[in-house]
């Protein structure tokens, strides 16, 4: 009997039943889709680095590390593995498209997984080629690949098929965002290929196996080499640091966006539970009087939040597994960024006890709702639920408030007597609105961005990237006969953390620098320029002191001002002030206005890059940005619409003997509905003048916990804030003329039947 009392009991507050699932289902099933998400970010690409033996560490030198070298670092006690490694950019021949041309000495670390073909031999005059390369370009095992370094051809046949650890994110350079697999892929050829072709080994790398602090292994190799040596962790490349910034956006994004929706579900749940636990007052009553026992009644309405809790988890498991399906997968947003051979989707263990207490609250606040309408006799169960007397507010108190329209001082009234129902309705209201804001504003900040670096800052159309043993005079001269800027860069130890110095020659604009205003400056020949990163550290005009991997060297430089860096954490200076100071530096990169076809093959250039291929692999990231924008779209709307709804409804049903007075008493259906409208309508300005602000600033914390790798500057242009609060109106309004069509079918004798 009480089994179908429920179905009966569900059909008839259906609405309200259907909106706490849905709420629920998005709540916890964005929770698990976020978390799940992170977790297999984690889980997939650790198993992989561990397939292809990836490196725990990485020493450069520019002059490159010999046999004793190695070997010393061998013998270091912790170092489980080292090798000697390769990695430099080529540009395949008679194409815009280049290659990260890689070579593992020793075998044993920063290997590849064969996807395809022939396996690895040290011996082969062959070429292991990325699928994902092969693929976008139609290129398949058997076929031939030339590419150019330094003048010199590379080629050979492709034997195998290939996935990299060490190239799990396949870019260029810091400059660019995004793979781009059509332009840019990566390949491995054996060390004996390797001196066939160029003459000789050359070995700027060495990549380690261990476990040791990167204190220890910094001091042990200074120890062995008998110099400082640039040593960068994994968490330092953009391989591991990629996969674990995800994660932690991951983290991030599954902390804010299902705590918004549990807490709205969770406050919805309380406060509609509650609403209709009094609506069932009579029907409480007519369970005791025909000898039901306390204790079945109240479990018959505490399996309730039990049912829609069931309900919403098993709902929320396949949205989670689905959102996280939309994000890792071989076709998700993550396969434009990762390149790896497993898409597993794994859940971590703590979500089930999550799932399981999300069921449990919900059955617990339909039992404390029921519990409080058990106590008296069944007489007094009987009569129907009167809301509590309202003593005068202190607003009716003052002398204006008889001025005020009738409707007014309707809404005013029934805004201060149903608080929870109010608050609830702000907070559905502000949860939109920051979802809305944050998540256009996003886009906002991420096109400024993009347009910052492509009109303002990049003013090139060719890089050319330099080999580490070019002379810094053949360089200049060859930057010269380009009309063309060019860059050194190094590392160096500055306040106990590596950073990078960058000597910029200037001279011919290809390369602009901004402000923290996003306006253009120029360098000054006085000093150096501290990234925003690096502000708090030094005052300008202050002296700071810095240290070059490689030498003993300690220089001490002023500093000049302030400047935006968009992608490193550098200090930066013109050519003219380093050589004032007698800081040395080697040139890595010419920026120009040629066009790479007509830029000659040289022994001096390693490879070359179009900006406007560069720029292309910025529209993927847009892409993977628009369709997440569209999804905080739809979440706000629907967040919005729930919650709205729901609520409205349940004023609705509240006020009914109230609205039936009214229609009694004369009152238009359009005129009540009106009165409904406007009380939306002033819950809605009050939750978008606190959801603005609120909004920007979680914006502000996405993009500072986010992105911190990127120097941005939030952007948030009129048609964001213009398109935020129209679409929450216009949810809200949608939503108020709904439940004021309601008004029309309102039964007036039930409705006035009431206590006496």
């Amino acid at each position: 009997m009480l089994g179908r009392k429920l179905v009966r009991t569900a059909w008839r507050y259906k609405s309200q039943f259907l909106s706490m699932i849905i709420m629920i289902t998005i709540g916890v099933g964005v929770f698990l889709g976020f978390n799940i998400e992170w977790n297999s970010i984690e889980v997939d690409t650790s198993t992989f680095f561990e397939d292809t033996k990836y490196a725990d560490y990485r020493l450069y030198s520019e002059t490159g590390f010999s046999e004793e070298d190695i070997e010393a670092v061998q013998d270091i006690n912790g170092v489980d593995a080292a090798t000697r490694y390769l990695s430099v950019n080529v540009d395949i021949k008679d194409t815009k498209k280049s290659l990260s041309l890689n070579v593992s000495e020793n075998y044993t670390v920063s290997t590849m997984l064969i996807m395809e073909g022939a396996d690895y031999d040290e011996d082969s005059d062959g070429i292991w080629l990325s699928d994902r390369f092969a693929k976008e370009n139609d290129i398949a095992i058997g076929d031939t690949l030339t590419a150019t370094y330094t003048g010199i051809e590379i080629s050979g046949e492709v034997v195998g098929l290939i996935k990299s650890g060490e190239m799990m994110i396949c870019v260029a350079d810091e400059n660019q965002l995004m793979p781009d697999y059509e332009s840019f892929g990566f390949a491995y050829i054996s060390p004996k290929k390797l001196e066939k072709s160029l003459g000789m080994a050359f070995y700027p790398q060495i990549n380690v196996r261990s476990d040791m602090k990167k204190a220890e292994l910094e001091e042990a190799v200074k120890e062995a080499l008998g110099q400082t040596t640039l040593v960068t962790s994994k968490e330092e490349h953009v391989a591991y640091a990629g996969a674990q910034s995800e994660a932690e956006e991951g983290k991030t994004m599954g902390s804010i966006l299902p705590v918004l929706f549990l807490a709205i579900a969770v406050l919805t749940m309380i406060t509609t539970m509650h609403r209709i636990a009094a609506n069932e007052k009579v029907q409480i009553g007519t369970l005791k009087a025909l000898g039901f026992r306390d204790r079945r009644i109240l479990r018959h309405y505490t399996s309730y939040g039990f049912v829609i809790g069931f309900i919403g988890t098993a709902l929320e498991v396949v949205l989670g597994y689905g959102v996280a399906g939309l994000i890792i997968s071989p076709t998700g947003m993550m396969s434009t960024y990762f390149d790896i051979p497993d898409w597993s989707l794994v859940m971590p263990m703590f979500c089930w006890p999550i799932i399981v207490l999300t069921v449990g609250m919900l059955t617990v606040i339909s039992y404390l709702s029921v519990k409080k309408m058990l106590k008296g006799t069944a007489a007094d169960a009987l009569r129907p639920y009167a809301p509590k007397a309202m003593k005068k507010s202190i607003l009716e108190k003052i002398p204006v408030w008889n001025k005020l329209a009738f409707g007014t001082r309707w809404n005013i009234r029934d805004i201060v007597r149903h608080k929870s129902r109010s608050a609830m309705t702000l907070v559905g209201v502000i949860g939109c609105m920051l979802l809305l804001v944050g998540g256009l504003g996003m886009k906002d900040t991420m096109a400024g961005f993009m347009a910052l670096l492509d009109e303002d800052i990049s003013n090139y159309k060719t890089k050319i990237n330099l080999v580490e043993t070019a002379e810094n005079s053949e360089i200049m001269e060859l930057a010269e006969s380009v009309e063309g800027d060019w860059v050194a860069s190094a590392g160096i130890s500055y306040e106990g953390e590596t950073v990078t110095l960058e000597v910029y020659h200037p001279d011919n604009n290809k390369i602009r620098f901004v402000d923290e205003e996003n306006e253009l400056m120029e360098l000054s020949d006085d000093g150096a320029y501290l990234c925003l990163r690096l502000a708090d550290t030094a005052e300008i005009g202050d002296t700071i002191e810095f240290s070059p991997y490689g030498s003993e060297e300690t220089y001490r430089v002023r500093v000049a001002g302030y400047l935006r860096s968009l992608m490193t954490e550098s200090i930066v200076m013109t050519d003219e002030y380093a050589d004032s100071v007698g800081i040395t530096y080697h040139i890595g990169s010419i920026y120009t206005d040629e066009e790479m076809e007509v830029i000659e093959e040289s022994a001096l250039i390693a490879g070359k890059q179009d900006k406007d291929m560069i720029m292309e692999t910025y529209d993927s990231f847009m892409e993977i940005m628009n369709l997440m924008v569209l999804i905080f779209v739809l979440a706000a709307v629907v967040l919005g619409t729930v919650v709205l709804y729901n609520l409205g409804v349940m004023s609705y049903v509240e006020r009914s003997r109230e609205l039936a007075t009214l229609k009694v008493l004369g009152f238009r259906d359009k005129q009540i509905g009106k009165l409904l409208i406007s009380q939306n309508v002033w819950l809605t300005v009050i939750g978008v003048l606190v959801g603005l602000p609120a909004g920007v600033g979680v914006l502000y914390v996405l993009i500072t916990s986010l992105v911190s790798e990127y120097e941005l500057k939030l952007m948030m242009g009129v048609l964001t804030y213009s398109v935020s609060i129209l679409l929450t109106f216009g949810v809200s309004l949608a939503v108020g003329f709904m439940v004021a069509r309601k008004n029309r079918k309102i039964d007036m004798v039930e409705a006035l039947k009431g206590a006496e």
